[in-house]
């Protein structure tokens, strides 16, 4: 961070950097100012525009004049809440900016720190994209626009790392790359070949100069802290989710190829990856808390994926009950949280992936997801979570927790029968049956699995799923008592559980999109005209009672059993 001294001779053009002098206050979000020009003056509009700009200062407590150096009259600024203004940026813009405090004497100066957006994608303030032009902040013109939208992110990989010689690659890395290929290929004479032939034929060295891929996947440790000393994954495990300490930490720091057997290793201990158990009459199932495929995949997409032009390492955190894996950048181009299984992106790391995918190191480029989602859902476990995921970072959070015992032992039974196994779309939909969602499934999954009983409704216009018998069979449960779903009744009894009069948008809500609004309502009237229900009031101020329940020893879900099973 920059000094009071540096910061009193920084031009604002040239330096990219804003001075306001704040002295007591300045407007966080616009305020109570109607006009655009004004309500983009503040805090906010200033992080856009600056972040736009590929980044810069924001400085608050400097007199704002062209002359040099700076005068510094202090600023009050978020005195104590510096943390919470640099919490409400990211919640606001999602982008990590951070704050620092310096004083020239008893003169206090606030520095904002602001990253550049991502590339490829400008941020916005109340649904604009801003730049700084002389004093004001203008709406972005259509050229810069365009500019930033057409970006592409180069492949670092594939670029020359200047001074890396064949000496600073491992023979081990690549005598284990030259015998994934061999084995991947099924051709064992490519183990034989030449070494620096292999590196040529595999687009590692070009012109007797190596690339980053090569450091990345061969380098050794000392290359490696010469020329990309942030090539290191660090795992850390903690007993708690609430401990900060660390109980155990590892660093690893060498060839992509020689490392993955080790962190796997590491996080594979008896003690942190224990194995679950699943009991069906006799048999009983052992499944590992965290699957070696998943966790080795993930890892590599994180190395293979990450922004190299962030200096933070790949962080793996281990609790006992989940994993959770960060690596630098965001998602590469083109992919969110909700496309992650559908959509064809381009690496960000391209060379590396090639690499990795022509020795048997991960699938076909876009399939590795899907083998995650595909493992997860196999073993019963909750899907790979991206949450945490933003445009400066992925985190991917795995549990090892057993939801369901008996959909574990449904899939594994329907899968172990099957000639042309289910594919991960089709388990995607049988477990979004399995919590009762029934709305925004995929037609081709929901009629195959119709078609085969793994999936059936009441009738063909009902349109709210249960699983096939099968499920219900392992479960020792029904799954409708008289024409209404078991999770159904569930639901809208935890609503009476909670109070005594629910209206129909507290319904809707605790459906949380289960059920669209209509199959709510529908449901709702049902149980009305089944008297398990009554209305009271009109209009919009409609609340909804039980008919009939006294009995507060039994709980709601029991009263609905007791009277439909009359």
């Amino acid at each position: 961070m920059m000094t009071i001294q540096e910061i009193k001779r920084l031009r604002e053009t040239e330096n990219k950097v804003e001075f306001k002098e704040a002295k007591s206050n300045f407007n966080f979000a616009g305020g109570s100012h109607s006009d655009p020009t004004e309500r983009r003056k503040c805090v906010l509009g200033y992080v856009v525009a600056l972040a736009n700009e590929g980044g810069g200062l924001l400085v608050f407590g400097v007199k704002e004049k062209k002359e040099l150096p700076h005068e510094i009259v202090g600023t009050a600024f978020a005195e104590g809440k510096i943390g919470n203004i640099e919490d409400e940026i990211y919640k606001r813009l999602s982008i990590r900016v951070r704050i620092v405090e310096l004083f020239d004497n008893d003169k206090r100066v606030l520095a904002f720190c602001i990253p550049s957006r991502p590339i490829g994608t400008p941020l916005n303030f109340e649904g604009v994209p801003l730049m700084r032009i002389g004093d004001s902040l203008r709406v972005m013109s259509n050229d810069e626009l365009f500019r930033i939208l057409s970006e592409r992110e180069p492949d670092f990989s594939a670029t020359v790392c200047d001074g890396l010689t064949f000496d600073g690659l491992d023979p081990e890395a690549i005598k284990l790359m030259k015998a994934g290929y061999a084995a991947k290929q099924d051709n064992p004479v490519f183990e034989t070949l030449p070494d620096n032939q292999v590196l040529l034929d595999l687009g590692l060295v070009e012109n007797g100069k190596y690339n980053y891929a090569a450091l990345i996947l061969l380098g050794k440790k000392e290359a490696l802290r010469k020329f990309l000393p942030n090539a290191e994954v660090i795992i850390e495990y903690r007993l708690d989710h609430s401990m900060i300490p660390y109980t155990a930490r590892k660093e690893f720091q060498e060839s992509l190829f020689t490392a993955m057997d080790k962190i796997w290793a590491y996080i594979n201990q008896p003690a942190s990856n224990p194995l679950l158990h699943v009991q069906h009459k006799f048999t009983i199932y052992d499944i590992p808390a965290f699957n070696e495929s998943v966790i080795r995949e993930a890892v590599i997409n994180a190395i293979g994926h990450r922004s190299w032009k962030d200096q933070s390492s790949v962080v793996i955190k281990q609790y006992p009950d989940s994993i959770k894996i960060i690596n630098s950048g965001g998602f590469p181009d083109g992919v969110t949280k909700h496309n992650i299984l559908t959509v064809s992106s381009t690496p960000r790391n391209k060379r590396v992936m090639e690499i990795l995918e022509k020795t048997g190191q991960v699938e076909r480029s876009g399939q590795g997801v899907d083998k995650m989602y595909y493992t997860c859902l196999m073993e019963g476990k909750p899907l790979p979570d991206y949450a945490d995921t933003d445009n400066y970072q992925v985190v991917l959070c795995l549990r090892a927790t057993i939801v369901d015992d008996a959909f574990y032992l449904f899939l594994k039974e329907i899968q172990h029968n099957r000639k042309n196994r289910l594919n991960v779309f089709d388990l995607l939909t049988l477990d979004k049956v399995r919590q009762g969602i029934s709305t925004d499934l995929p037609e081709l999954s929901v009629d195959l699995l119709q078609r085969e009983g793994l999936i059936k409704s009441l009738s063909s216009a009902d349109k709210k799923y249960v699983l096939g018998d099968l499920f219900y069979e392992i479960a020792k449960q029904p799954a409708y008592i008289k024409e209404y779903r078991v999770r159904d009744l569930q639901i809208i009894a935890g609503c009476f559980e909670k109070s005594k009069e629910v209206s129909m948008k507290n319904f809707v809500d605790a459906f949380d999109n289960r059920l669209s609004r209509e199959q709510v309502r529908h449901l709702i009237a049902k149980l009305e005209d089944n008297q398990l229900i009554e209305r009271a009031g009109g209009g919009r101020s409609i609340k909804y009672h039980l008919s009939k329940y006294k009995n507060m020893e039994n709980s709601v879900f029991e009263y609905f059993n007791e009277i439909l099973s009359k």
